[in-house]
């Protein structure tokens, strides 16, 4: 009997990764003729900085390298990163989770997005909360009165609000229901996909049985979240219950396939912004 083929999927949030925490969790992928694994922990990821260079992150790392052969990342990121990276690949879908990141603070005298000009923003430079913040007040409060400042992991950007370092910080799940338990309250929120990133040596047919698993995680999930929601929240470290992660901010959907004019709007949107300079043919490698 022929080994299965071993897909490696380096770690992103578990809040991103829950669907394949499922498939490997209730053997979906074994069940599909494949051996999924993450190439490294949860727990690895957490050690990245603000201080490293984004292509020296873990999940960014492990790809470059060939020690993972996908990942999941933020649309934009996911054009970014093969733009800046060294194997190239594919951005083959947009991923099951449909997230919210929100502005969160405890300032009483910031209410709407109109309140944030000249408010410096705490974000990770160029992932999701970067690009979701700049989409969230650029029509508010106009592309100059943006003031971003880059921060560390969610969980820091948390913490540096709570202790009061920070005024403002964008963040996604866990750490949106955590905030707002603890009394902070939401200046603005927006959903937002993820892409696929896969390398080039993953044919259709492993492609094709990979997201028909995770598809059917997906369907686990929404049929009973809660047992599944002790994965997301672990990321708070025990200030959250699973019963406390709130739904309204991220739910989980098929994959979808990603097509051409989409990866148009996307790519056009980062170029107008200076957010890539278009000069590698990495990120035009899509599979629709």
């Amino acid at each position: 009997m022929s080994a299965r083929p071993v897909i490696r999927i380096a770690p992103n949030n578990q809040v991103f990764d829950l669907p394949v925490i499922v498939g490997i969790e209730e053997r979906l992928f074994e069940r599909a003729g494949l051996d999924v694994q993450f190439s490294a922990t949860h727990a690895d990821r957490e050690k990245d900085t603000a201080e490293r260079p984004i292509m020296s992150r873990l999940k960014e790392q492990q790809y470059d390298c060939g020690a993972a052969d996908s990942y999941n990342v933020c649309e934009w990121a996911s054009i970014d990163r093969l733009e800046r990276g060294k194997r190239g690949g594919n951005i083959a879908a947009l991923r099951a989770a449909v997230a919210a990141q929100a502005i969160i603070t405890f300032d009483e005298t910031l209410q709407v997005p109109r309140d944030m000009a000249g408010v410096p923003v705490v974000v990770q430079e160029l992932t999701g909360s970067h690009y979701t913040t700049v989409q969230m007040l650029e029509s508010a409060i106009g592309a100059e009165h943006i003031k971003l400042v880059n921060g560390r992991l969610p969980q820091m950007r948390w913490e540096g609000l709570k202790n009061g370092t920070y005024r403002a910080v964008t963040v996604m799940e866990p750490f949106i229901s955590l905030g707002l338990k603890q009394g902070a309250h939401i200046v603005a929120a927006s959903f937002y996909r993820g892409g696929e990133v896969v390398a080039p040596g993953l044919d259709d047919e492993q492609r094709k049985a990979f997201y028909d698993a995770e598809n059917q995680a997906v369907d686990l999930i929404n049929a009973d979240f809660y047992k599944y929601a002790h994965h997301v929240t672990a990321h708070a470290k025990g200030a959250l219950q699973p019963n406390e992660l709130l739904r309204a901010f991220i739910r989980y959907k098929h994959v979808d396939y990603y097509d051409l004019t989409l990866f148009g709007r996307a790519y056009d949107w980062m170029k107008a912004r200076g957010l890539t300079e278009g000069q590698s043919e990495h990120s035009r490698l899509v599979v629709s």
